[in-house]
């Protein structure tokens, strides 16, 4: 099996290699095209700033690529948010994959939020083997709203979309390779797929 892990300089790519490591598959990370389209398992991370992470992708032509994917894609934190229609984060277009836009927190609340939070899920695919009512690390200012994709949600000021699956796009807004064993389970999870 082929794993690749998509590079486009937005995101802690080593971290979740050597988590993918840990679980004995070894990741190759890459932004070049072909090796993405070939891979069995695409890792779209991200972290960082929604609009210069947009450009950083349009400029590999990675922008066209994502979207036309067939194996199973997962997107993680800012790479979540990116599969989304629109982020106010720069006021910047995602690549349209989930029909559903990405907000911020209301002032009202310390950004980013940071810690564990409680993940509470659909128990099957992604979460299969996962306890319900289970915690998970995030760290981030926006969210993508509840929608007819979210399979898992929390609560920071209001429920949100943690986890979404749209065809063969999933999309976390935790982070697995720091989420403990339940992170590590959830990615032997999207790797079985």
């Amino acid at each position: 099996m082929k794993t690749v892990i998509v590079d486009y300089d937005a995101g802690n790519v080593k971290s979740l290699q050597f988590a993918l490591e840990r679980l004995g598959v070894v990741a190759q990370i890459t932004h070049d095209t072909e090796l993405i389209s070939s891979a069995d398992k695409v890792i779209f991370p991200g972290q960082g700033e929604a609009e210069s992470a947009m450009k950083k992708l349009r400029s590999k032509g990675l922008d066209i690529l994502i979207p036309q994917l067939k194996q199973p894609v997962l997107g993680i934190c800012l790479g979540m948010q990116l599969l989304c229609e629109k982020t106010e984060e720069g006021n910047t277009q995602g690549l349209g994959i989930l029909p559903v836009n990405v907000v911020r927190f209301p002032d009202t609340v310390k950004v980013p939020q940071m810690g564990w939070n409680l993940v509470n899920h659909k128990a099957k695919g992604l979460f299969d083997g996962i306890d319900q009512d289970c915690y998970m690390y995030l760290v981030h200012s926006y969210f993508v709203l509840l929608n007819p994709n979210t399979i898992a949600q929390s609560n920071y000021d209001g429920s949100y979309s943690v986890a979404v699956q749209k065809d063969n796009f999933y999309g976390v807004q935790f982070h697995p390779e720091k989420s403990s064993k339940d992170g590590l389970r959830l990615l032997e999870n999207f790797l079985s797929f």
